[in-house]
This record gives C-alpha cells, sequence and structure tokens, in this order.
C-alpha cells in the first residue's frame, strides 16, 4: 500500500533531506584525489550525528556503513574501505538519514580531480535524467511517467537504463511502495497523488543495462566494465508539483 503523508509530516521529511543536503555539503569539501572513501564515511557518520539524525543505512539488512562509494563501474552500493579515489575517478555517493522517525535518501556522482569527456557527459545526462522524472511529479501523472521520462532522456543520449535496480516510496521506512523503475511507457501504474514521497533514482550505463554483484554480496557492477552514473533524491508529490526534500 502506498502511504500518503500529512503536511506535517511532509515538513519532517523535508528537516531530514535537509541534513542530508547538508552533509553532501560536508563531503564536496573532502572528494578530491586521494581521499579514501572510509574517511568520507567516517565525516558523513560524524556530521549525520552532530545534526540529530541517525545514518539511515549503516545496519540496513546488515550494511556496515553510513554511505554507498560507487567508484567508476560500480553501479551502487559500493562499501567504503581503504580504496582511495585517483584523478579521473568518477563516484556515487548514495547517503541516507533518519530524523524525527522519517527517512531522506539522496545520491550524487562526483568528478575526481580532471575526468574524462565520456564522464563527464555520462554525469550531466543522468543528472538531466533524474530532473526529467522528477518533472512528472505532478498529481494526476501515474509512476511510469517518471519512468519513461528517464529513460527516453538517457537512451537519447546513448545511454543504457538500469533495469535490475529501481527507485522506491520512503518516510517512516527506507523502502516504501511503491517501486520505481527507471524504464517503461508512459501512463501506466498508480496515479500520484498529493502526499506520496519517492525517492527517484536513475542509474545509467555507458555500456549495456546488464549488472552483476560482487562477492561482497552488496556491490552491483557493470558487466562490462564500462561506467555507470547513479542521481537520486527524495521528492514529495504537491498540488503545486514536485517538491524535491533533498535539495
Amino acid at each position: 500500500m502506498i502511504k500518503i503523508k500529512t503536511e506535517p509530516e511532509l515538513e519532517l521529511m523535508k528537516n531530514s533531506g535537509e541534513v542530508l543536503r547538508e552533509t553532501f555539503s560536508v563531503l564536496e569539501e573532502l572528494i578530491r584525489p586521494g581521499v579514501m572513501t572510509a574517511e568520507l564515511d567516517a565525516a558523513a557518520e560524524d556530521f549525520i550525528r552532530s545534526k540529530g539524525g541517525i545514518p539511515a543505512f549503516k545496519g540496513y539488512q546488515g550494511y556496515p556503513a553510513t554511505i554507498c562509494a560507487s567508484v567508476n563501474e560500480q553501479v551502487v552500493h559500493g562499501i567504503p574501505g581503504p580504496r582511495s579515489l585517483e584523478e579521473g575517478d568518477i563516484v556515487g555517493i548514495d547517503m541516507g538519514v533518519v530524523l524525527e522517525e522519517f527517512y531522506s535518501d539522496a545520491t550524487r556522482t562526483y568528478p575526481i580531480g580532471e575526468i574524462s569527456e565520456e564522464a563527464a557527459r555520462l554525469i550531466r545526462v543522468t543528472s538531466e535524467s533524474l530532473d526529467q522524472g522528477i518533472e512528472q511529479v505532478r498529481p494526476g501523472n501515474h509512476l511510469s511517467d517518471i519512468s519513461h521520462a528517464i529513460q527516453k532522456h538517457a537512451e537519447s543520449h546513448g545511454y543504457s537504463i538500469v533495469r535490475a535496480l529501481v527507485g522506491h516510496g520512503i518516510g517512516r521506512m527506507m523502502h516504501e511502495e511503491p517501486q520505481i523503475p527507471n524504464f517503461g511507457p508512459p501512463g501506466k501504474g498508480p496515479e500520484l497523488q498529493v502526499g506520496m514521497v519517492l525517492a527517484i533514482e536513475p542509474m545509467v550505463n555507458v555500456g549495456t543495462h546488464d549488472v552483476l554483484t560482487l562477492e561482497d554480496t552488496w556491490t552491483f557492477v557493470t558487466v562490462d566494465g564500462k561506467l555507470s552514473c547513479h542521481f537520486e533524491d527524495t521528492v514529495a508529490v504537491t498540488e503545486n508539483g514536485p517538491r524535491i526534500m533533498t535539495r
């Protein structure tokens, strides 16, 4: 069942999203060649807790860290550790916050120093694909209008959409109904209603859309070893259109 949030609940989710947004700002000051992903993880956890929040990912279904740090061909759920980011890498930082019982969830992908034109283009198109999906978050539209807008934009630039992983509803739980694929025809699925809150998260690959899981059981990578990019925001349906909780 899709849970509808009240206006007071949406305000609490906005507060959670604000802490998450500020955490990204903290990490942006640290992201550079030579920094270890474990350092980013520690900084994120410290800041979230300093704001009275709880890292949403840490311990979730056994996940060991505050952030997911997915580098280059890693699609999602890369576990932070001693790996140092290198010039030319791209890294997707996926994080969540629990504040006053409500979750927020977002992802940003960052260039590490000077990156290739291909990598820069992938980041730009994936970010634009998220924006195209968010633009469809309006009462009376259907869930798959979001999916279709994301797929259309990414594929129009020659990229593929990951199909094995999807976005989700969010609220008092990290993952609520509905699931939100990043592909599909428009006009399908539930009609969007005021008070729905969605974590929309396109994952876009340079090569094939196929992915596989590493032995750590968490990290998804592209099967062909080509670059992948991930962006995500927590977005509410309002009478006036989308309300982005994490920007």
